[in-house]
């Protein structure tokens, strides 16, 4: 798997997957491949290493891409699990399982089922279990 990128097409933000193999690179877009070829391109820029800390992940769950909430698979007081399905969303003539990304309560839902909604507007919230 490579590197995980925001870009912007013409005004539009999509998150893609991108790998390099010498000038041509595979990019994947909402599980679309695509080739690319960069002439004289140099390598991928080294990633910066985080400062080691733990970093702690929001309960914000939002899409990368405009679209349409097809189903929303959980309630509010929902118990979840980091990974668990929590909705599905239709954008680009794609269905796309949106996963929770920490294990928590559903603690706000801004969405409902057959809404179109825009980018990065969050659509739930889930609270992780208190830690001491």
């Amino acid at each position: 798997m490579g590197d995980i990128r925001k870009v912007i097409v013409n005004g539009e933000e999509f998150e893609v997957e991108l790998d390099q193999d010498g000038d041509t690179w595979t990019a994947v877009v909402a599980g679309e491949t695509f080739e690319i070829s960069v002439p004289d391109a140099g390598p991928a820029p080294k990633q910066r290493r985080s400062s080691g800390g733990k970093s702690k992940k929001s309960g914000k769950v939002s899409a990368n891409i405009p679209g349409k909430v097809v189903t929303v698979e959980v309630s509010l007081g929902d118990d979840v699990e980091e990974g668990q399905v929590v909705m599905i969303l239709e954008a680009m003539k794609m269905q796309n399982e949106i996963q929770a990304p920490v294990s928590g309560t559903v603690t706000e839902i801004h969405c409902e089922e057959g809404q179109s909604i825009e980018a990065n507007v969050p659509l739930l919230v889930i609270t992780p279990p208190e830690t001491d």
